[in-house]
């Protein structure tokens, strides 16, 4: 199947200062694009781009005052399969682990293990350890958490997402990761493109979408704490500890958000 991926977005730009974008599709993915996922920008800017510390595409800009459109639309191949379920993938031990995974077993800005591990053990503690532990983890976030966007705040942790039992789709993924890791299960923070795709159509505006991963029996596994079943056609942007490491846009001075859209949707190809 061909996805199409885009977004559009404004600032009104208040005085010049650096700015880093996150909005390019993962590299792993660089294959299946129909042509480079550029960004666009509404005027010339002094750019450069860079690989960051957990392999996501950056790109550096110095901007100046005025208004300022980053856009991009491109095309994604995707295998049209749902996220894998592998009851069977083990767990484990933390002595096992690769030494490249342990950092996701840490404490983050906004996955408090140290206030969260008690929940933890109490809730999860006589689950066996492997997929049915992670699967557990994901109902409990699922079931604890009401979704709407009038909840969405930018500063909400783990810890009071679980205390507030509401959110939005960063705040489910934050509170399963750090479940996860209180459970000795190495457990990462991933943003990207997630469209109404083999699903009922959905009235809410399109947006960026967040869901995590855990390592498993030797490799990641997807899995998503909002939604709780799998899906079709994610397209990953960026992985890191939590949302601190994928901000899609990080600017160094004072800008006012404008305009704000996404794009993701199936092509319908003909027969």
């Amino acid at each position: 199947m061909l996805i199409r991926c885009g977004f559009e977005i404004s600032y009104e730009i208040h005085t010049p200062s650096p700015m880093i974008l996150m909005l390019n599709v993962h590299p792993e993915r660089g294959k299946d694009l129909g042509a480079p996922d550029e960004i666009l920008l509404s005027r010339p800017l002094p750019r450069s781009d860079y690989v960051d510390m957990f392999g996501n595409r950056c790109t550096r800009l110095m901007t100046s005052p005025g208004p300022l459109v980053l856009s991009s639309d491109f095309t994604v191949a995707d295998s049209g399969r749902h996220d894998e379920v592998v009851p069977e993938a083990w767990q484990h031990p933390v002595q096992d682990l690769p030494p490249e995974v342990l950092v996701y077993l840490l404490g983050s800005r906004y996955c408090e293990t140290d206030r969260l591990s008690d929940t933890a053990w109490s809730l999860f503690g006589s689950i066996p350890p492997g997929w049915g532990l992670v699967q557990a983890i994901v109902d409990y976030v699922h079931d604890r958490i009401a979704f709407g966007y009038e909840h969405a705040r930018a500063t909400r942790t783990a810890f009071e997402a679980h205390q507030e039992q509401r959110g939005v789709c960063r705040d489910y993924a934050h509170l399963a990761v750090a479940l996860c890791r209180c459970m000795n299960i190495p457990a990462r923070y991933a943003t990207g493109y997630l469209g109404d795709i083999g699903i009922p159509p959905v009235d809410d505006p399109m947006d960026f979408s967040a869901w995590f991963e855990v390592y498993l029996a030797g490799r990641w596994y997807t899995f998503d704490a909002r939604h709780n079943v799998p899906r079709i056609g994610r397209v990953v942007m960026a992985r890191g500890r939590d949302a601190t490491d994928v901000a899609m846009v990080t600017n160094f001075g004072p800008c006012t958000l404008t305009g704000f859209r996404v794009i993701c949707e199936e092509v319908a190809q003909a027969a």
